[in-house]
């Protein structure tokens, strides 16, 4: 998870979370520290997604539990992997809006382009 700042307000690039290791016993799950984001939460403009791995994508539930209203970019594979799994998290309210390679998009103040890339997944 990495949250890039300008005047315009704040971009989420991926809500990934990991997985312990076997120095961890007991901990099921590695959530990031979302208290940056609650200290600007009105700055919070959109979530781009990368792609679909729990790295990447994992922790969204958890994140919009308390940032439901912001938007949330991703491949149409992508969104198709995060829609049950924020069902299983009883989401049942999400800015989900796809992307495709190619698009050019203006979220606070950033231009993004999608592009494809050569990966496990797309």
């Amino acid at each position: 998870m990495t949250a890039v700042r300008q005047e315009g307000g704040i971009v989420l690039i991926d809500a990934g979370m990991a997985f312990p290791d076997e120095e961890m016993p007991g901990i099921d799950l590695v959530l990031p520290d979302f208290s940056y984001l609650r200290d600007h939460r009105d700055e919070l403009r959109g979530i781009v997604l990368t792609h679909g791995h729990e790295d990447h994508v994992g922790a969204l539930p958890y994140l919009l539990r308390e940032f439901n209203d912001v938007p949330v970019y991703g491949t149409r594979l992508t969104l198709g992997l995060v829609r049950p799994k924020l069902a299983e998290h009883g989401i049942k309210r999400a800015d989900l809006r796809e992307v495709k390679a190619g698009d050019n998009i203006e979220v606070a103040g950033f231009g993004l382009e999608f592009i494809n890339v050569n990966h496990s997944i797309p």
